[in-house]
């Protein structure tokens, strides 16, 4: 029998992969480095970290915060959430599953990040992997660990992933994962965001039966009524909702920038959120997490640096949870 994770559930590690000087973050390397070391000394406050770099001379800077190790890797881009190997239960035993990445449809480079699986398993953990000849990213699916996916149709059915029809590929996604159910929503996007919409920017499990989804307060702004279609589908299918309103938005060299709260991260005891500088919409979105999840310790990454290269704190991560 197989079981896919639900993100609070107990984890070995967070997997973090570096920003270096063959990447898009170039121009402006010094800022999202320093970014990552916050947002890296943060999370190994509650478990290990565990970083991909290129070499030892990227991880240097890195190398006397605690609670943190080393793996050597060459990289593509940074976004390990898309490309990282994705955990289920089958049996009682922890094992991965290594899905085909094509950076996001065929956007950019990515076989060096389309391997990085394969080494890490290989000389770094020891262990098996389970390779799946289907591209999947990451944020593009989330569980409820009782056997329910969140998803969105503009990409897990976008002509530039695997071409399937909707009920071939429900069907070899209900097998992979063990679910009884797949939620597939319709409305909702982030500007900014170039990953055809995926539901780590957008709506997440805080609860086997709750959501958080991102929301809009201007009816005036381009975002309001998609989400809020969004919001109707996710109550429609059943689930309980809290809303986190977009920022105000969020700007880099003339570009609005995907910034949300949905891409928050669970690590063991805590949730880590991202942040954009606005102090009022930042303190409304940590306050509605911390009452809807007490029995965490909220915390916020600021992420205005992570948003230039259209992704946050989430997408900058991949879990690793507990073999024992």
């Amino acid at each position: 029998m197989i079981k896919t994770f639900a993100e609070w559930e107990r984890q070995e590690a967070l997997i973090v992969s570096l920003p270096h000087e063959k990447t898009d973050w170039k121009p402006y390397l010094k800022e999202i480095l320093a970014s990552y070391k916050e947002f890296v000394k943060t999370a190994a406050t509650f478990q290990k970290v565990i970083i991909i770099a290129p070499s030892f001379a990227d991880f240097l800077p890195f190398s006397n915060l605690e609670n943190v190790e080393f793996c050597q890797a060459q990289t593509n881009d940074t976004w390990v959430r898309d490309y990282g190997a994705l955990d289920f239960k089958e049996d009682g035993k922890v094992k991965s599953y290594d899905f085909r990445f094509n950076a996001w449809g065929g956007k950019f480079e990515s076989a060096l990040d389309d391997s990085v699986n394969e080494k890490m398993f290989s000389e770094f953990f020891d262990e098996e992997l389970t390779s799946v000849d289907l591209i999947l990213e990451g944020g593009s699916v989330e569980f409820n660990g009782e056997g329910v996916m969140l998803t969105t149709t503009e990409c897990l059915l976008n002509a530039n992933r695997n071409g399937l029809s909707k009920e071939a590929l429900e069907s070899e996604l209900k097998e992979l994962f063990g679910l009884s159910r797949i939620v597939w929503l319709e409305n909702g996007f982030v500007r900014g965001d170039d990953t055809d919409s995926h539901i780590d920017t957008l709506a997440r499990f805080i609860s086997p039966t709750c959501v958080a989804v991102a929301s809009m307060r201007d009816e005036k702004d381009e975002h309001f009524l998609p989400l809020k279609k969004m919001r109707e589908e996710v109550v429609s299918a059943g689930f309980d909702v809290v809303e986190l309103p977009l920022p105000r938005e969020v700007k880099f060299e003339g570009r609005r920038l995907g910034a949300t709260y949905c891409n928050f991260v669970f690590v063991n005891g805590g949730l880590i959120v991202p942040t954009y500088g606005d102090k009022e919409s930042d303190d409304y979105a940590l306050g509605v997490l911390q009452r809807a999840l007490p029995h965490l310790k909220v915390v916020g990454v600021d992420a205005r640096v992570f948003v230039r290269q259209n992704g946050s704190l989430h997408c900058s991560c991949q879990n690793r949870f507990a073999r024992e």
